[in-house]
C-alpha cells in the first residue's frame, strides 16, 4: 500500500492530501497588522496547516521535523482578502455584456483559472459578492483545485429592473421571480414572500452571507444611479431571514439616500459607498457597519487600455462613480468608518486586482490599506480569530514579500517582483524564490493490482 493510499478518504475522493508540512520561518520581519509595527528577526513555526509560534527568538536547536527557511530579512505579511469579487465574471470576452451572461459550462470551467491567478496575487481569502456557488468553494476547500478560501453570497438579489436584472428594456417580463438564463449574477425577487424564499434559497444553497442590490448600478441597463431598489418592508424581511440563518445582508448602494436606506432596515455591510457624505459614514460607524468600496474597478473601466469594454449608457454612469470614489474614501477613513478591500473587477480587468492598493495609498496609510485587506474583512466575516494575522492558532496564510509594505503598501501591484511566496493554509502555492519551493499538487495516485 502506498503512502498515498492512507490517506484518508482518498478513496472516494483521489484528490485528498496529506496533511500540510511544517515550516521554520528564521530571520523573518514579521508584518503585524493589528499593531501596525514589524517584529523584527522573528521565527514563524507552520505545523498541519496552522501557524503554531511565533516568537523573537528562535529554538536551539531547531526543529528537525520541518522545513527550515531561512529569510534572511525577508517580510512576512498574512494573506490578503477581496472581499469584493465575481468569480463568475470570467476573462475571454471582449464587452460588458459578457461578463454575466454567458452559459454555465463556459464561466464554471473558467473560475479554477481565476481563482488560481487570485492565489497567486497573494489572495488567501476572497468574498464572491454574486455569481459563484457551492461546487467551486467545495472543489477548492477539497483540493480539487488550487484557489483562495471562499465566501459566498450566491447570487446577489434584485428586484424586476434592478442592478441584477440584466434584461434590456424590451425583453419580456417573466411571471415570478427566481434565477435567469444566462444571468449568472442574480436572483429576482418581488414583495416579501419571494424576497424572503430567495434568502432561504440562497442560504439552502451554501451562501455565506446575503447581498442585495439596494441602488441602480454601472452594469445593468435599465436602472439609474440614483434609484432605490427594495422597499423597507422588504429589505427588513430579508434582514430577518439571514439573521435567523445566523448570517447578515450586506448591500450595493451608491447614494446617501440608498445607503441610509439600507443601513435603516437592518443592513451590516454597503458595496461601494461612491456618495458618502459625512453624517451618512458617522451613522455607518455608530451601527457597526462594513463599507468595501471598489475604485480600481472604475478606474479600469475608464481607461484608454478598455474603451469600449461598456455600453454607452454604462460609461456615463462609470464616469459619475469614479468622480466621487476617493473623496468617499477620505470622507469614511476620517469618521472611522470600518472599510475592507474590494476590487470589483468584471472578465479579463481583473488582471488589475492588486492596483486596488495604489488607489488607496492616495488617501489612506499603508497600515490602513493592510488592515483593509487583512483583518477587517476577516472581522466582518467572523473569522477574526483564525485569518488575518499571522498568529498562534491562527490559519498559516502567508505572503513573503522582498519588501515592508508599511513603507510602500504598492509594492503588491507587482507581485512577480515583490511577492516571492504564498502560502494558504501551510502549503506554498506559488514560489518565485528558490528557497521555498512549491508543494501544493496533489501526487499522482497509481494502484497495482
Amino acid at each position: 500500500m502506498s503512502d498515498r493510499d492512507q490517506v484518508p478518504g482518498s478513496d472516494i475522493k483521489p484528490w485528498a492530501r496529506p496533511e500540510a508540512q511544517g515550516y521554520c520561518f528564521t530571520n523573518a520581519n514579521v508584518v503585524d497588522v493589528q499593531a501596525g509595527k514589524l517584529l523584527e528577526g522573528a521565527t514563524v513555526i507552520t505545523r498541519q496547516g496552522k501557524i503554531e509560534s511565533v516568537a523573537l527568538s528562535s529554538p536551539d536547536p531547531l526543529p528537525t521535523d520541518v522545513t527550515i527557511i531561512d529569510c534572511e530579512g525577508r517580510y512576512l505579511c498574512p494573506g490578503l482578502f477581496d472581499a469584493h469579487v465575481h468569480l463568475c465574471a470570467v476573462p475571454g470576452f471582449k464587452d460588458l455584456s459578457k461578463a454575466f451572461g454567458n452559459p454555465n459550462d463556459v464561466h464554471l470551467l473558467r473560475q479554477p483559472y481565476t481563482a488560481a491567478q487570485m492565489l497567486h496575487r497573494g489572495f488567501t481569502s476572497i468574498r464572491d459578492c454574486g455569481g459563484a456557488q457551492l461546487a467551486i468553494k467545495e472543489a477548492i476547500e477539497d483540493g480539487v483545485f488550487p484557489g483562495p478560501r471562499i465566501f459566498i453570497s450566491g447570487h446577489a438579489l434584485s428586484q424586476f429592473g434592478g442592478h441584477g436584472d440584466l434584461r434590456g428594456s424590451h425583453e419580456p417580463t417573466e411571471c415570478c421571480g427566481g434565477t435567469h438564463s444566462n444571468n449568472h449574477l442574480g436572483r429576482l425577487c418581488n414583495g416579501i414572500p419571494e424576497c424572503m424564499a430567495a434568502v432561504r434559497e440562497e442560504i439552502r444553497c451554501g451562501a455565506d452571507f446575503i447581498k442585495i442590490m439596494g441602488s441602480g448600478g454601472v452594469a445593468s441597463p435599465t436602472d439609474k444611479l440614483e434609484h432605490l431598489q427594495f422597499t423597507s418592508a422588504e429589505i427588513q424581511a430579508m434582514v430577518e431571514c439571514a439573521d435567523n440563518a445566523g448570517t447578515f445582508v450586506t448591500a450595493h448602494a451608491y447614494t446617501v439616500k440608498a445607503i441610509r436606506h439600507c443601513i435603516e432596515n437592518g443592513v451590516r455591510g454597503i458595496e461601494h459607498g461612491n456618495f458618502v457624505d459625512p453624517p451618512t459614514a458617522k451613522m455607518m460607524v455608530e451601527k457597526g457597519v462594513y463599507l468595501t468600496p471598489t475604485l480600481i474597478a472604475y478606474a479600469q473601466m475608464a481607461s484608454e487600455r478598455w474603451k469600449g469594454y461598456l455600453p454607452p449608457e454604462s460609461q456615463a454612469k462609470n464616469s459619475q462613480v469614479l468622480k466621487s470614489g476617493l473623496e468617499a474614501l477620505k470622507i469614511a477613513s476620517d469618521a472611522g468608518v470600518k472599510m475592507c478591500y474590494g476590487s470589483d473587477l468584471l472578465g479579463p480587468l481583473g488582471s488589475a486586482q492588486t492596483q486596488e492598493f495604489s488607489l488607496r495609498s492616495q488617501v489612506l496609510t499603508p497600515l490602513e490599506v493592510l488592515q483593509s485587506a487583512t483583518i477587517n474583512p476577516a472581522k466582518m466575516m467572523s473569522c477574526e480569530d483564525s485569518i488575518g494575522q499571522i498568529k498562534e492558532g491562527f490559519q498559516a496564510d502567508v505572503v513573503v514579500l522582498s519588501q515592508n509594505p508599511f513603507e510602500d503598501v504598492t509594492i503588491f501591484d507587482n507581485p512577480d517582483k515583490y511577492v516571492l511566496g504564498v502560502m494558504k493554509d501551510g502549503r506554498v502555492y506559488k514560489s518565485r524564490w528558490s528557497t521555498l519551493p512549491e508543494d501544493w499538487e496533489i501526487p499522482v495516485r497509481v494502484k497495482y493490482n
